[in-house]
């Protein structure tokens, strides 16, 4: 007995995914832009964080978010979206409840659930990498 459903390849499941991936990519890259503010720091120092991972974290959002939507390492990227989605639920949110009315971390569960069918699933057939791999001796 087979257990494993395989995700279809067609047209609409490759557009589907795509957009996925755009779409996360589009909101990291959103909030990437105030955490290059310099007021930034001040608010890691409040949260307790070191204010030298102002720039890495910005860095990481914007980079991440542009290689998601153009489909390249968006195994990578996924899996530091969800570090840093794991660090804002229990460092961040996780005393405010899971309401994000109340400033809970709904929002990033859901985020967390995007980044994680990403790893899953991979960059897809609309993406850089799926275009690199049909060149014919490309990195062997």
């Amino acid at each position: 007995m087979k257990l494993e459903t395989p995700i279809q390849e067609n047209i609409l499941h490759d557009f589907t995914h795509w957009g996925l991936r755009a779409s996360i990519g589009v909101i990291f890259i959103v909030h990437s832009l105030k955490k290059f503010d310099p007021s930034w720091q001040e608010w890691l120092i409040n949260i307790g964080i070191p204010p030298e991972l102002q720039l890495p974290i910005a860095l990481a959002e914007l980079i991440g978010g542009i290689f998601l939507i153009v489909g390249i390492f968006t195994r990578i990227s996924s899996s530091i979206f969800a570090i840093i989605l794991l660090g804002a639920i229990f460092h961040i949110r996780w005393e405010n409840g899971f309401l994000i009315s109340q400033g809970g971390w709904e929002w990033d569960l859901v985020m967390l659930a995007a980044v994680l069918s990403i790893i899953v699933i991979g960059p897809g057939r609309f993406s850089i990498a799926q275009l690199v791999k049909k060149i014919p001796g490309f990195l062997k």
